[in-house]
């Protein structure tokens, strides 16, 4: 067994360490296409770290040390609560639990306590405090009939004024029609895109992990004819305006990349103008309503992962759960608040 004497005297410190390594990724157990390991982007470094810090501070409020920390300490842990509320949701839960596994496997710990709470904790209960949210093919329509890219102003004279909104609108029907995560649209590069239309005039993305989030696995999906019109055209647009660079959607004239908040902040103003509940709205949204649809013409599980980019097939059920929102006029008085399919603009699967 390594030594458990840093993480004892400086945890965070430590954990800090062995985020940075190779060891961290042989972890995860995540490769690239030749086999060499996928090390931490610098935005997931963030989120662990800041994760891993709170549940340090909690360690020293319960007075509590690395080494000595059982299965049962675990679980009060994920399962803590402030006025009957508790302050993880399930899946971030379950996260922390996975994070915590490597660090337990990297020093060798045996049993692994957070494995143990993962094994103890009933499966259905970590992955779902409330269904995720998916439109009704009418909310659908709805969503795509509030992108209508507005009329240049009258007052600029250059043929492409307004080419924002031509690419945002485009933006969100390939989110919505292609099921891609936000981080996945915004890296989207020129190259992933086909260029030759099948017979039905769809195309296919070949999603790599190269400029997405760090849960993005490599992946093929099918733009449908709708999807693969709105694509192709703005690409026109963006080759006639010679803006340099490789992502698809790029931030500026200049090529480069969106945040992912702009993008969640236009997704929110669609979705007002949509008349649709905001507080339930987003990319996850619309991600949860391509894989609805997906799972309703009877697409099997083990397809459905590859089409997503999951990497496990059992991540297929949390979509089987999801059920339509409601619009605010026919909404539950009683229904609670915000959920966490679409969470609030913070650092952050």
């Amino acid at each position: 067994m390594r030594t458990l004497t840093s993480w004892n005297a400086d945890p965070i410190r430590s954990f800090k360490q062995f985020l940075t390594s190779e060891a961290f990724a042989e972890t995860g157990r995540r490769t690239r296409a030749d086999g060499t390991l996928r090390l931490l982007s610098a935005a997931s470094a963030k989120i662990y770290v800041f994760m891993f810090g709170s549940f340090a501070d909690w360690m020293a409020e319960q007075r509590l040390s690395f080494s000595t920390l059982t299965q049962a300490d675990l679980e009060r842990f994920v399962n803590r609560t402030v006025k009957g509320k508790r302050v993880l949701n399930s899946k971030i839960a379950y996260r922390y639990l996975r994070l915590l596994e490597r660090c337990y496997e990297h020093l060798e710990v045996t049993p692994n306590p957070a494995q143990q709470a993962i094994l103890a904790i009933d499966r259905a209960h970590m992955t779902k405090d409330e269904a995720g949210r998916t439109l009704s093919d009418e909310q659908l329509e709805r969503f795509f009939a509030a992108l209508t890219a507005q009329a240049p102003h009258p007052g600029r004279t250059s043929a492409f004024a307004g080419w924002k909104r031509r690419r945002d609108r485009a933006m969100q029907v390939v989110i919505a029609l292609a099921g891609l995560r936000v981080s996945e649209a915004v890296g989207l590069l020129v190259p992933e895109v086909g260029r030759q239309a099948a017979l039905d005039g769809s195309i296919m993305l070949a999603i790599t992990p190269e400029e997405k989030h760090d849960t993005s696995h490599e992946h093929e999906v099918n733009l449908p004819r709708r999807g693969a019109e709105e694509l192709r055209a703005w690409l026109a647009e963006r080759e006639a305006m010679a803006i340099p660079g490789q992502f698809v959607f790029p931030a500026n004239l200049s090529g480069g990349r969106m945040t992912r908040k702009t993008v969640y902040m236009q997704m929110r103003a669609t979705f007002e103008r949509a008349g649709m509940d905001l507080a339930r709205s987003g990319g996850r949204t619309l991600r949860n309503t391509f894989a609805r649809q997906q799972l309703d013409k009877g697409t099997q599980p083990e397809e459905l992962k590859d089409v997503l980019g999951l990497a496990l097939a059992r991540s297929v059920e949390d979509y089987k759960l999801t059920r339509v929102i409601p619009d605010p006029d026919s909404a539950d008085p009683e229904s609670p608040g915000a959920d966490d399919d679409n969470p609030p603009l913070r650092s952050s699967r």
